[in-house]
């Protein structure tokens, strides 16, 4: 995966399978090796240019004429890199006569400006819908979408596939059965109680507000979490700053053990800090996002939906049910 400062040419080994469809995705992509073994890919190449400028060129090596094609390509940090060499690819795989062209997006940047908050805001998640379109995807396929609503922002087939069913098998392995699921606010209620409901467990909720200007905002918990190992259930986590004050406010009210899970690890600027000095005593998450340099810290676990992805892409293309995946 491309990143900031990047120049010259870099030849990538991509992958591709049979029975005429071709997966693509960029270096550094945890996905990619795992991937391969679940869908048993040969390789093909391509080559991704930095002019002396910073402009992307894209040069497609192999045939991919009445092909069916995934290019798999999280749009995370640098977001604005990553989109473009994905645009420029689309576009170059729509002139070479590519059959159909599915971007495997499992973590789609921009998501969280999904509506206007201030009167002379864009909606910026919309932007990125109709910029892919443009480029000639015809299908997109992604994960945890930080709100339900940004598939209707796009005039294709979009699946949209949860990690749930990989967070769930990790929790009931790990985290015994005296569970409480919390949402870090009003806005996560529905994934949490869904949470909660496949556990057998509790629900609670974390009311945040600030009282009056340069007041700090105070935390009430709603539910009951004395005694009980909390797990804090959210779909990203950036800066860590909310998951970090939620789990004080828990430890205050008596949880015993406390937990946090979010599908997309963004972390960026204080974020592992944070994690270290926090009451959280373990963050999972998934590889929609390359964790690099922060999979080092003690506290996180990165798990894998590599295989998840890896069928959803199998039954796109073989025309079969992908409905039984979205739980």
């Amino acid at each position: 995966m491309p990143g900031a400062g990047f120049r010259g040419q870099v030849e990538y080994r991509l992958p591709i399978a049979p029975l005429r469809y071709k997966i693509l995705t960029f270096r550094r992509n945890a996905l990619r090796i795992q991937g391969n073994c679940v869908t048993r890919l040969k390789v093909f190449s391509a080559v991704i240019k930095r002019f002396s400028d910073g402009e992307v060129n894209v040069e497609i090596r192999d045939n991919v004429r009445g092909v069916d094609v995934f290019i798999i390509q999280p749009t995370c940090p640098p977001v604005n890199d990553h989109l473009m060499e994905l645009l420029i690819l689309m576009d170059g795989l729509k002139r070479a006569s590519a059959k159909r062209v599915t971007a495997v997006l499992p973590y789609y940047g921009y998501a969280r400006q999904d509506r206007k908050v201030l009167p002379r805001a864009p909606i910026t998640a919309k932007l990125v819908a109709d910029l892919l379109t443009a480029a000639g995807v015809s299908r997109l396929l992604t994960m945890d979408l930080h709100a339900g609503q940004i598939q209707g922002f796009f005039n294709i087939p979009v699946d949209h596939l949860y990690a749930a069913p990989v967070m769930l098998e990790y929790i009931k392995a790990n985290y015994g059965n005296d569970i409480v699921v919390v949402s870090p606010d009003a806005g996560g209620v529905e994934r949490a109680r869904a949470f909660a409901k496949r556990l057998s467990a509790s629900l609670a909720i974390i009311d945040k507000r600030r009282l009056a200007p340069n007041v700090a905002e105070v935390m009430n918990i709603i539910g009951e979490v004395d005694g009980k190992t909390a797990i804090l259930l959210d779909d990203m986590v950036d800066t860590a700053g909310t998951l970090a004050q939620s789990a004080d406010a828990l430890r205050r009210k008596g949880a015993k053990h406390i937990y946090a899970c979010a599908t997309h690890a963004v972390l960026s600027g204080p974020a592992i800090e944070r994690l270290d000095k926090s009451e959280i005593e373990e963050l999972v998450v998934t590889n929609t996002i390359p964790a690099g340099s922060k999979a080092a810290c003690r506290k996180l676990h990165v798990l894998t939906v590599a295989p998840l992805l890896g069928e959803a892409i199998k039954r796109i293309h073989f025309q079969d049910s992908v409905s039984s995946l979205f739980v």
